[in-house]
């Protein structure tokens, strides 16, 4: 079933959860996106449902209903599905989208594994529909800005990528994202490790070898809080990748070194700041911009410059889902490059903490 729409109406879309995920990053770039109009919001919480029906469009009322069943009870009223759950339903929910013939749109991690991703890209093929994994880290202010230092050379021939998200959570928040049990998909590798191997794989291409260690650091936590992953790139660029909740002192953001000039970037995109602060992408307002005093530098030893950074732009997420809606263009991301980072990180997950000799 092909459910491209060209009329000029919007795009109707339900949105499965309203946590953090569907709260602080898909409500409201859904709500701002041309287009779009966030139609329904499923969330069994009463507190969240009533923070729901103000999440779409000034004016407007959102739809709320208990659970999924209810949604999909009635699929024609919608042009796209949105799941942003639990890991543990993500599979499961996108399966129900695509049998309903409904467009699809999973955040990260798409799947536990790679070949569930390829079996849910599989089944969107042959009914041609959309089906996109959320990563928006791709539209991070620093990463564009290192795709295009990449893009003119600035660099010269990449050797080594170094790439962290870390922060400093000494005492576990618990819920499922931390739990231990593996139904849940938590942790740090599948969390943040999600974003910092399809940032990798973007950049430098497919991996030829990986190796890891994960940690559980902090007592009482279940599921490991301080990751390393090394990349050994097809195009042999090395990545080293760290993600962590227990870094008393953060590292770069980005250290990336050529042959040339080395690019080091320090301190986070702010867009998600300013979405949890409530804040609104608007037609023509400035977004995801970035103070001078937090620009990365570009050189070698001491003879360095600034580097003005590009500024964020999570929307562009959510625009070119409606592009490929309404005209058939392909998914700004694709389930079979979400598998490729899956099969990293699975085999990410196998690592043992080594043997004392």
């Amino acid at each position: 079933m092909n459910r491209m729409d060209t009329s000029p109406s919007p795009l109707r879309v339900g949105l499965l959860g309203f946590g953090l995920a569907g709260s602080v990053f898909h409500a409201p770039l859904i709500a701002t996106t041309p287009g779009l109009a966030l139609d329904t919001v499923v969330t069994s919480e009463p507190e969240r449902r009533e923070r729901a029906r103000e999440a779409g469009a000034p004016g407007g009322e959102v739809r709320t209903l208990p659970s999924a069943d209810d949604l999909f009870a009635d699929p024609d009223r919608l042009d796209l599905v949105v799941v942003a759950t639990p890991n543990r339903t993500h599979v499961r929910l996108a399966h129900r989208a695509l049998d309903a013939g409904l467009p699809v749109v999973v955040d990260k991690p798409l799947a536990p594994t790679a070949a569930e991703a390829r079996e849910l890209a599989a089944k969107a093929e042959a009914k041609g529909l959309l089906l996109a994994p959320f990563q928006n880290r791709r539209w991070d202010n620093d990463f564009l800005t290192l795709r295009s230092l990449l893009a003119e050379d600035a660099l010269g021939e990449v050797h080594r990528f170094e790439s962290r998200f870390e922060r400093w959570r000494p005492r576990p928040k618990g819920g499922w994202r931390e739990s231990g049990d593996p139904q849940e998909v938590g942790g740090l590798l599948y969390d943040l490790g999600s974003h910092l191997v399809d940032q990798a794989l973007t950049l430098f291409g497919p991996a030829a070898s990986v190796y890891a260690e994960a940690d559980v650091r902090r007592p009482g936590a279940e599921a490991d809080d301080d990751t390393f992953i090394a990349l050994t790139h097809e195009s042999g660029v090395h990545s080293h990748l760290w993600m962590s909740a227990t870094a008393s002192r953060l590292g770069p953001r980005f250290r990336v070194l050529g042959s040339r000039a080395g690019y080091v970037k320090y301190g986070l995109d702010p867009q998600e700041n300013a979405l949890r602060e409530g804040a609104r992408p608007a037609e023509g307002a400035p977004w995801g911009v970035e103070p001078e005093e937090a620009w990365g530098t570009l050189g070698a030893l001491e003879d360095t410059r600034e580097v003005p950074t590009l500024d964020g732009d999570y929307p562009a997420f959510y625009d070119a889902i409606a592009t490929a809606l309404r005209e058939g263009t392909p998914p700004p991301v694709t389930a079979h490059e979400a598998a490729a980072a899956l099969q990293v990180l699975e085999t990410a997950r196998s690592f043992t903490r080594a043997r004392t000799l």
